[in-house]
């Protein structure tokens, strides 16, 4: 089921098809309780420059047909989850874990079907090679003899860039716990800055203005409230429904995001055309 807030306008007879795109929210337990690893992007990036975002990106070209060591629920497992076919399920979750990898250093995977590297730090040049696309994920675990661990990651939402956007993404979320012993960190050409807090202080640094959240990262933001440790949101069975949030005119802002629940989202906090971002932010696409 798609859900939009409106009806599209004459854009969508030229609106680009989006791109399969994952994102993951790397989770943790804090002394005061559940914490989310954000990152704030360069301002350069030509998507959500500026923006503090999860790890994520699109499905590369290596993650698509891979013969890799998995462990865990199959890809068709994951296709039933994302509503998509099974080929593309396989490409989101490989996407999934090798951005993570590539944007914060946590690697979800391991030697074995049930266990899981201790530490990355060994795997620094391949990182930084991953990254610059000069070694594909595929190469990456056959060389080390690592399995993919897709029990680590469990689905949690769907949302599609609107129309009238030039970049638009077909956007996963999964919600995984961050592994003993390794650490996020924020070793990337991508972002300027990185941090673990609650879901509840995420929000209020964003009500403070702070920080920009784009809508998807709002409400995945929002949906962790009601969750006090990581054992918790791995329990969890989210419906999944797609959102496809609509661009509208605004008299105040020139435009606007229609999507589920936004009312919360408007009333309090910067968004992405807010004049907060007149000190040099970049005007978002607005789903990641």
């Amino acid at each position: 089921m798609t859900s939009t807030s409106g009806p599209a306008d004459s854009r969508t007879a030229v609106a680009p098809v989006p791109k399969d795109a994952s994102t993951v929210v790397l989770l943790r337990d804090g002394t005061d309780g559940l914490e989310v690893f954000l990152l704030r992007r360069v301002k350069e990036m030509a998507f959500a420059g500026g923006m503090t975002v999860f790890p994520g990106g699109g499905v590369d070209a290596s993650d698509i047909d891979t013969e890799i060591g998995w462990a865990g629920p199959d890809a068709s497992w994951w296709a039933e989850r994302f509503a998509t076919d099974e080929r593309t399920a396989k490409a989101l979750v490989c996407a999934a874990v090798r951005e993570t990898f590539e944007e914060c250093g946590v690697l979800l995977a391991g030697p074995t079907a049930d266990s899981v590297v201790s530490d990355t730090a060994r795997y620094t040049h391949e990182r930084t090679r991953l990254e610059a696309r000069e070694l594909s994920f595929t190469d990456f675990l056959a060389r080390e003899g690592l399995v993919l661990r897709s029990d680590l990651l469990r689905p949690w939402a769907n949302w599609i860039t609107p129309v009238g956007e030039k970049r638009r993404y077909d956007t996963r979320f999964f919600v995984a716990a961050a592994p003993d012993g390794q650490d996020a960190d924020g070793a990337t050409s991508e972002a300027e800055a990185v941090r673990w807090l609650g879901p509840q202080d995420a929000l209020a640094q964003w009500r403070g203005g702070d920080t920009v959240l784009l809508p998807p990262t709002w409400a995945q933001l929002v949906s962790l409230t009601g969750y006090a440790r990581v054992a918790d949101v791995l329990a969890a069975e989210p419906e999944i429904p797609v959102i496809l949030p609509v661009l509208e005119n605004d008299p105040g802002t020139g435009v606007r995001v229609r999507f589920p629940d936004q009312q919360d989202y408007y009333a309090a906090g910067a968004h992405p055309w807010s004049p907060r971002l007149e000190d040099g932010g970049t005007a978002p696409a607005s789903a990641q």
